[in-house]
C-alpha cells in the first residue's frame, strides 16, 4: 500500500451529545454504536423513521447514500470514512445502508480503537493499524430478534441503564423477564455482542465520564454515585475499558475536548 494511500482514511469518535445532522456520505463509512441511541433518521431518502440503536450494531454507508439523524441525547459512536481504492478489501458489496447487529468482533475493536484516541499521548501509527483492524473485522450475520425478545433486552436495558449505580446480578435480572441465567447470558450476549457484566461496567464508565465532564466532584464521589465498591474499582474499570486511570481521563478533558477525538491520515500537520 503507497503512501498517498491514506490521505483519504479519517477516525472519528462522536462524543454523547445531542445532534441533528445531515451527511451526504462522499465516502465509504464504517460506523458502530458505542453507547445505545435513539432518535429519528432518513436513509436515502425523506421519509424518517424511529430508530433504538443497541450497542455493538455496525452500520456500513456507501458513497451517496445521505443520511439525516436527529437525537436528543446522542450516544457515543466511532466512524472511520475512506475514500481511496487502497481499501479494495475491505470493500462491501452493497450500494444501500447494510448493518450488522451485535458485533462482538467488532465491538472489541471499535473499544481498542477508542482506547488509542482518548491516550493523552497519540500513536498515529497504532491509530492507524487499530482503525484498519475496525475496517476488516469479520462482520457477523444480523441477529433478528423476535419482536417479543427486543421487548424483553430492551428491558433489561432499560433497567442496568436506570439503576447501574446498584449491585446487579445475571441471576436477578434473568429472574425478572422470566429466562434462567445461563440462557439470559447466552442471549444478552448475542444480542448486545458483550456480556452483561461488560455492558454494566460499560455503562459506569461512561457515566462517570460524563459526571467528570460536569462537575468537580471527587473521583472517590463519583466511583460511589456510579456503583463502584471504591475508587481503586472505579481505577480499575478505567484502565480496562479506556486504557488510562480516571485521573488521566479527567486531566486530559480540556485538550481532549479541543481535539474532537478526530484522526485523518496523513495527519495535519500541526499549527
Amino acid at each position: 500500500m503507497h503512501a498517498d494511500a491514506f490521505t483519504s482514511l479519517q477516525v472519528e469518535l462522536l462524543e454523547r451529545t445531542a445532534y441533528s445532522v445531515r451527511d451526504p456520505v462522499r465516502a465509504h463509512a464504517l460506523g458502530i454504536t458505542l453507547e445505545r441511541q435513539r432518535g429519528v433518521h432518513a436513509i436515502g431518502s425523506d421519509r424518517r423513521a424511529d430508530f433504538d440503536t443497541w450497542p455493538g450494531v455496525l452500520a456500513y454507508t456507501p458513497p451517496g447514500v445521505e443520511v439525516f439523524s436527529e437525537s436528543a441525547s446522542g450516544g457515543e459512536y466511532l466512524v472511520v470514512r475512506w475514500t481511496s481504492d487502497a481499501y479494495a478489501e475491505t470493500a462491501i458489496n452493497a450500494n444501500e445502508r447494510v448493518q450488522w447487529t451485535g458485533s462482538s468482533q467488532a465491538l472489541q475493536a471499535a473499544h481498542a480503537l477508542r482506547r488509542l484516541l482518548l491516550a493523552r499521548e497519540r500513536d498515529t501509527l497504532a491509530i492507524e493499524q487499530a482503525a484498519l483492524t475496525f475496517m476488516n473485522v469479520k462482520r457477523q450475520k444480523a441477529v433478528i430478534p423476535s419482536p417479543n425478545m427486543r421487548a424483553t433486552y430492551a428491558r433489561v436495558l432499560d433497567r442496568i441503564v436506570s439503576e447501574f449505580d446498584q449491585p446487579l446480578t445475571i441471576a436477578q435480572l434473568a429472574l425478572s423477564e422470566g429466562r434462567t441465567p445461563l440462557n439470559f447470558l447466552r442471549e444478552f450476549t448475542r444480542m448486545v455482542g458483550m456480556t452483561p457484566h461488560a455492558f454494566i461496567i460499560e455503562t459506569r464508565v461512561q457515566a462517570a465520564r460524563a459526571l467528570m465532564k460536569r462537575n468537580a466532584a471527587s473521583l472517590a464521589a463519583i466511583a460511589a454515585d456510579c456503583g463502584f465498591a471504591h475508587q481503586s474499582h472505579m481505577g480499575t474499570a478505567f484502565r480496562k475499558v479506556l486504557g488510562q486511570t480516571p485521573g488521566q481521563y479527567r486531566s486530559a478533558l480540556p485538550a481532549s475536548n479541543a481535539l474532537h477525538r478526530q484522526m485523518q491520515f496523513p495527519p495535519e500537520p500541526l499549527a
